[in-house]
């Protein structure tokens, strides 16, 4: 009885981007008239331990049928990662590179740039030691004109830049290196707050990678939003995707 109401339960909400708990106790009631509210609550516990939902905001839920976003890992970041664990041991950082944005982008990047996200404190030691020791050439804070003058003329430019408070990261394992990078919800805030520094993904590129993301992957719209009030950018991402996705985020935005 169990798998048939699941596949039911698939069969019901897939093609839906999001659900209600309230359309998901509906759904149960259907089958299960005399369920209770507490049971109901261990049905979603366990859907969601096996991947057969995924919560996207309090409340929300969508089914598990689109793919875990796993960037690809350079050989770069690899180096970056492996020389960042083993001179500033527990430090916490995020690495990444605009490479990743080729998958949801109409413009197609051939050049990369790649972000060091760290503690306040030990920024500009990471920065003089990558600067010292590794074939890469480190910008610290950059400002417009660094940007424009510099960074787009470098062979190998990374940016290093403080690293905000709880922000959404994931962890992969790459040839028993643990390399830490933004979650997706972090990527899409980062290129609308820093809009001067991903200059080359805005407008409708930034449209396109929005839509793109959503599309192919499942967005927890609670921590996209708690980082973007972090970064004072809360209502205006709402308004961008009000303007440009409402009818796939209606749910999660009002």
């Amino acid at each position: 009885m169990a798998s048939f109401i699941e596949n039911k339960l698939v069969e019901n909400f897939k093609e839906r981007d999001s659900f209600s708990r309230e359309e998901l106790f509906d759904f149960f009631k259907h089958y299960e008239p005399e369920l209770k509210e507490g049971t109901f609550g261990w049905r979603i516990y366990d859907l969601k331990k096996r991947n057969i939902i995924k919560s996207i905001k309090r409340g929300y839920y969508t089914i598990s049928y689109k793919q875990q976003y796993k960037p690809e890992i350079s050989e770069d970041i690899l180096k970056l990662s492996k020389f960042i664990s083993n001179n500033f041991n527990e430090v916490k950082y995020c690495i990444w590179n605009t490479n990743w944005l080729n998958e949801f982008s109409r413009h197609q990047a051939t050049k990369t740039l790649i972000i060091i996200e760290v503690e306040k404190d030990f920024v500009e030691s990471i920065f003089y030691e990558i600067k010292d020791k590794l074939g890469f050439e480190p910008y610290l804070n950059p400002d417009e004109k660094v940007i424009n003058l510099y960074i787009s003329e470098s062979k190998k430019p990374v940016v290093i830049k403080k690293i905000i408070t709880r922000s959404p990261l994931q962890k992969q394992k790459e040839n028993r290196i643990d390399v830490y990078s933004p979650m997706l919800e972090k990527i899409l805030v980062d290129l609308i707050a820093d809009e001067r520094l991903f200059y080359f993904y805005q407008g409708s590129e930034l449209i396109n990678v929005y839509k793109n993301v959503i599309k192919k992957y499942t967005l927890n719209y609670t921590k996209l939003f708690s980082y973007a009030r972090r970064r004072e950018r809360e209502a205006e991402i709402k308004q961008f995707m009000k303007n440009h996705l409402y009818e796939r985020i209606k749910n999660f935005i009002e």
